[in-house]
Formats: structure tokens, C-alpha cells, sequence
């Protein structure tokens, strides 16, 4: 069994890499700026080597009981640090640091020459021990913290360059929106302890596991636990970017691609999930709350895929298809699918990095993003086409990759789950499998495909490029691109086959999550494999063979596609009419009278009546001995009279 010390290295060793790049090597050992690339390696590295020894640990012996360490007293509260080591943690500290240390690797090519270099490495090293402390976290204080945590690590990430506006804008975006899901993670956690009066003899209002088992076993109300499963989910709508507080993702592609493919895979977006798979006991236990997650996740997968239709850009595409996926994860969830959410966190985390990191990899050649400049790369880059297309198969659902069994182990909890929202759900995932399809292939199409369109030289958002020379990436780039092909076709079967394997039982991952698995429902299977077959095929013919003309159909098309492509107007209503008409001009206009007119005016009315008060008594303050005798005898003559007339 893996000691408690050795999964708090897991924590403090890229805690410590970051420690040591920002206070030694930016200040003292710059011009060795590749000494930080070299030691986010290794630490995270390490990171992973303890990571698949605590998951080995945990499948062999089972959790271990480690208690919590007490850190401060609060009245009755008794707020605690320690480790929650259970399948849940082992699955998501291998998938943290294991995407992690293949994306910083990545980065060591892809940063290269970048005057940031050092500080990249260091924020990258935050990040990966921010999200590594939420993971293993036993206190709700204690992950709020990393939480936070990990918000600021993504602020300081997407606005890297922050000599560009963009960039800057993009970060404070990305800060503010998530800010408004974590009040609500924050308004849960005061409600808990509110209500810590309920939790039984030796239960800790504080502790995760704690926290589940009072909503388990009836101590919490019906109507406390919806409210609590509630305020998580707000937090986790904002990390996730689920419809309605998506609207930072695609914008947070402003950061390096690299950054871009941490946080869509094993990290920022991830954390969501995570925080609604640990506290499942909870939401399980409130109808209203499972029916919430399950609708929207639902609308959201729908809702972002519609959009990645019709962007032009590869990474926000991605980023696109990154809210749906989670969307898809948070409807399995509402229906009460964990394992099977777990699973296609699991099998996302490897593809989406592959495609994210695949699409820099095409940017390192031709300088751009936009996939209107690009094309022709397939020879050029034929390692990058081969990942990218691994990439977008999984992603689609094609059998066999990781993508196929993911998908359509979440395709079957919600078809067997019966009622009207599993029903609706699974309709809606339907539609968007067709989307998801169509538009990666456009993706894959418009960029490797066709000839060659002129790269940064052409577009002429682009940033300065010099010549663009069309080769494949340094290698540097390209073994993390084959090491997550691999991934993406194996992780699917292998790691939760449907049949036994020998060493490895049917549906092991879900079981070992602790949920029920599904049994492959090869009707569901062959349907959604028809549905993302057909999207593909469409876009094979709009965007090689060009037999349906994608002009025409825009134009045929055009208001949903300009609909679709001002991404709903959403970004107009938060930030032109809610923020500048409602925020500013309505509630801020209102509350500055209220602070002249009402607070002010009561400060004033309370200095005025003292001011009056003070002048009327300071007329009786004449010096003149005599006056004040006459008063005190009149005083004394009263207090008598009064006394007779009493008695």
C-alpha cells in the first residue's frame, strides 16, 4: 500500500517545481530557462510513477483509512487536511498526471524561444498541483481551496501573454465567469455548515465522505440536500462550462495550445466533473438535483456542438467540443451513470489533449489557427495527420477506439433508464453525436486535406510568422502526440473492456468506481455508430469531395448560420446588455442614489439632529453661577413637591 506521505508528494513535488522556478530560476538562472521545462518533467513525472502505484494500491487493498489532521477549531467545527484515497481519487490522479507530464513535454518543443519560458513551466507546475490537491482533498474547505486554486492557475495560463489584448481580455473572462459558479459551491458550503446541527454523533459536517454519508442515511432534509447538490453544481457549471456560464471556454484559447489541452483534458474543466462525481451520494439522493444535471448536460452537449459547426478556428472548435463532451458527462451523471461518466472523462482526457496538441502541432507549421488558411498538410505533417484522424475517430465514436465504448456506455444508462428526462437526454446526445462527427471531420478536412492555402502569410489575423515551411513538428511534439494515439485507441477496451480479458473483468473500471455497469446494448451501439457515420459522410461530401457546396448551404442556411456563428448572441446579452445596461446603468445607477440619497441621507439627518440637539443644550451653558443656583433650587423645590403630592 502507497504511505499517505508518498500521495502528498504527488502534491508538493510540482508545488515545489513551481517554488523553485519562480524564487531561483527566472531570478537568478534565467538564461537556463530550459532547467524549468526539464524539472516540471520530472516532478510530474514522479507525480505519475506514484500515481499508478496509489491506483495499484487501492485495486489490490482497497482505500485505505488514513485519518484527517486537524488544522483549526471554528465553535463545533473541526476544519481538516488529509487525503481521500478511493477509486475515484486513483482514477483521476492517473489521468491528471499522466496528461500532464505528455503535455509538458509537448511544451519543451512547442515553447521553445518563447522569452516566457520559465514562467510557462512554473504556472504549468502550479496547475498540475492545484488540480492534484482538489483530487485528493478530504475536507470541502480544503478542495474550495484548491478550487480556487485551480481558477487562478487557468487565469494566469489563458492571459500568458497578456501583452495581448485578447489574451488579457480572455483571462479576467475566464476569472469573472467561473467566479459566479463558485459563489454557488461557496453558498453550499456555508449552507452545510448551517445545518451541521443535523450531521449525527461523530460525523463531520466538513468531510467528504462525512457529507455523503449524512445525505445517504436521511440526517439532511430532502429540500437541504437539493439546495446543497444545487449550489455544487452552480460550481461546477462554471468550471465545466455548462450552458449557462460556457461562454469563457472558447475564449480561454487565447493561452498556448499546450495550455489549451491541459485544461480540456485533465484539469480545469475536468474539476467540475470531479466535484459532482464526489459529492454523487449527495446529488443522488435529491431527485430535483439528478434531473437538473441530467437536463443540463443534455442541452449543453446539443447547444456547444451546434456552435462548433460553424466555427472557422481549430482550437475553438475544440473548444467547443469540449463543453458538449462535458455535457455528456454531466448528463450521465443525472441519470446516474458514474462510472460511466468517470469512464468518458477517462477515455476524453487522452483524445481531446491528442487533438488540442495535434492542432498545435499544425499551427507550429503554418502559423495560424484559422482553418481557412490551412489545408494540404497531410503529407507534409504525416505523423500529425495520423494522430489528429486517431483523434477525431475516437471523438466521433467509431468503433473501436476509446471514444465508441465511452460514449456508448453513458448511450446505455440513459436509454435503460426509463423516465421522461433519461428519454429526453438520450435523444438529445443522439443529435449530438451527429454534430459531434460533422464538424470534427470538417475540422480534420478543411485542415490536412485539399491543397494548401497560405498559412499566417495569408491570414491576416495572424501573428508575424516569417516563411512558412510545411514539415512535420520537432519530435519533441510528436512522441506525446503518438503516446496519446495509442491511448486513444486502447484506453477505451482495455481499461473497461465489455468482456472479460483474462487479468482484466468486463466493465472493470465501472465496477471499480463502485457503480452498476450497463451491459453493451449493441442496438444502441450500431444506431449511434450510424448517426456519427452519417455526420462524417456529410462532411465528406461538403467539405473533399465538394459535391454540397458549404457556401450554398450557408447561404441557404443563413440566419441559423449567422445564429450559430455569434454563438447565440450570448456574449452581446452578458456582456452588453446585462453587464452594461442592467449591471451598470440599471442596478449600479440605483444603488449609488441609494447610497447618496438613503445612506447618506440618514448619516446627514443624524448629523443634523445632533447639531440641533447640541445648539438648543448649548444655550443652557451660560457660565453665570447665579442662573445655575436659580436652577438648582427650582429642581430641588420640584423634586420636593412631587414627593408630597406622591405620599
Amino acid at each position: 500500500m502507497i504511505p499517505e506521505l508518498g500521495v502528498w508528494l504527488i502534491f508538493f513535488l510540482p508545488l515545489g517545481s513551481f517554488v523553485v522556478t519562480v524564487f531561483v530560476i527566472r531570478p537568478f538562472l534565467n538564461r537556463y530557462a530550459s532547467v524549468a521545462g526539464y524539472l516540471a518533467i520530472a516532478t510530474i513525472g514522479t507525480g505519475l510513477v506514484l500515481s499508478l502505484w496509489a491506483l495499484k494500491s487501492v485495486v489490490d487493498e482497497g482505500s485505505p483509512d488514513w485519518a484527517t489532521h486537524s488544522w483549526l477549531s471554528v465553535g463545533a467545527l473541526d476544519v481538516t487536511i488529509g487525503v481521500l484515497m478511493d477509486p475515484l481519487t486513483a482514477v483521476m490522479l492517473v489521468v491528471v498526471t499522466g496528461v500532464s507530464f505528455l503535455v509538458q513535454v509537448y511544451s519543451t518543443g512547442y515553447m521553445k524561444g518563447d522569452r516566457g519560458y520559465a514562467r510557462y513551466f512554473a504556472y504549468m507546475s502550479l496547475f498540475t498541483a492545484s488540480m492534484v490537491g482538489l483530487v485528493i482533498a478530504a475536507n470541502i474547505v480544503q478542495m474550495y481551496v484548491f478550487w480556487e486554486l485551480v481558477g487562478l492557475s487557468s487565469y494566469l495560463l489563458i492571459g500568458f501573454w497578456f501583452n495581448r489584448p485578447a489574451a488579457a481580455a480572455a483571462a479576467k473572462k475566464a476569472f469573472i465567469v467561473t467566479r459566479l459558479g463558485d459563489f454557488g459551491f461557496l453558498l453550499a458550503i456555508l449552507y452545510i455548515v448551517y445545518n451541521a446541527g443535523s450531521f449525527g454523533e461523530g460525523l463531520n459536517a466538513l468531510e467528504v465522505a462525512d457529507i455523503n454519508t449524512a445525505a445517504t442515511s436521511g440526517l439532511l432534509a430532502t429540500g437541504v440536500v437539493a439546495w446543497i447538490a444545487l449550489g455544487i453544481f452552480a460550481g461546477a457549471v462554471g468550471k465545466s462550462g455548462q450552458f449557462p456560464l460556457h461562454t469563457w471556454l472558447p475564449d480561454a484559447m487565447e493561452g498556448p495550445t499546450p495550455v489549451s489541452a491541459l485544461i480540456h483534458a485533465a484539469t480545469m474543466v475536468a474539476a467540475g466533473v470531479f466535484l459532482v462525481a464526489r459529492f454523487f451520494d449527495v446529488f443522488h439522493a435529491s431527485e430535483l438535483a439528478m434531473n437538473v444535471v441530467a437536463l443540463v448536460g443534455g442541452f449543453t452537449a446539443v447547444f456547444a456542438a451546434s456552435m462548433g459547426l460553424v466555427m472557422n478556428d481549430v482550437k475553438r472548435v475544440l473548444a467547443y467540443s469540449t463543453v458538449s463532451q462535458l455535457g455528456f458527462m454531466m448528463l450521465a451523471l443525472g441519470v446516474g451513470a458514474l462510472g460511466a461518466a468517470i469512464f468518458h472523462l477517462f477515455a476524453h482526457a487522452f483524445f481531446k489533449a491528442l487533438l488540442f496538441l495535434g492542432s498545435g502541432s499544425a499551427n507550429h507549421a503554418t502559423g495560424t489557427f484559422d482553418m481557412r488558411y490551412m489545408g494540404g498538410l497531410r503529407k507534409a505533417m504525416p505523423w500529425t495527420y495520423a494522430t489528429f484522424m486517431i483523434g477525431s475517430l475516437s471523438l466521433a465514436g467509431i468503433f473501436p477506439l476509446s471514444g465508441f465504448w465511452s460514449k456508448d456506455e453513458i448511450l446505455a444508462h440513459a436509454w435503460a433508464g426509463g423516465g421522461s428526462v433519461s428519454s429526453l437526454v438520450f435523444w438529445l446526445a443522439i443529435v449530438a453525436v451527429f454534430m459531434t462527427a460533422f464538424y470534427i471531420f470538417r475540422a480534420l478536412f478543411m485542415t490536412f486535406h485539399g491543397e494548401f492555402r497560405g498559412g499566417a502569410e495569408a491570414d491576416p489575423d495572424a501573428e508575424p510568422h516569417g516563411d512558412t515551411h510545411l514539415a512535420e513538428s520537432p519530435g519533441a511534439m510528436v512522441w506525446p502526440l503518438v503516446v496519446l494515439g495509442i491511448a486513444s485507441v486502447l484506453a477505451g477496451f482495455v481499461v473497461n473492456p465489455t468482456v472479460d480479458l483474462g487479468a482484466i473483468p468486463a466493465h472493470w473500471l465501472t465496477r471499480f468506481l463502485g457503480e452498476p455497469a450497463e451491459e453493451f446494448n449493441l442496438a444502441v451501439a450500431g444506431a449511434s455508430t450510424i448517426v456519427a457515420v452519417a455526420g462524417i459522410a456529410l462532411a465528406y461530401v461538403m467539405y473533399q469531395t465538394r459535391q454540397l457546396s458549404p457556401d450554398r448551404v450557408g447561404d441557404a442556411l443563413r440566419p441559423v448560420y449567422v445564429l450559430l456563428s455569434r454563438k447565440y448572441y450570448l456574449d452581446e446579452l452578458y456582456e452588453q446588455v446585462i453587464t452594461t445596461r442592467v449591471v451598470y446603468r440599471g442596478l449600479a445607477v440605483l444603488l449609488d442614489w441609494a447610497d447618496k440619497s438613503v445612506v447618506d441621507g440618514v448619516v446627514r439627518m443624524i448629523d443634523r439632529i445632533g447639531r440641533n440637539v447640541g445648539g438648543g443644550i448649548a444655550q443652557l451653558q451660560t457660565g453665570q453661577l447665579q442662573g445655575y443656583g436659580i436652577a438648582m433650587a427650582i429642581g430641588v423645590l420640584a423634586i420636593f413637591g412631587i414627593y408630597i403630592l406622591t405620599n
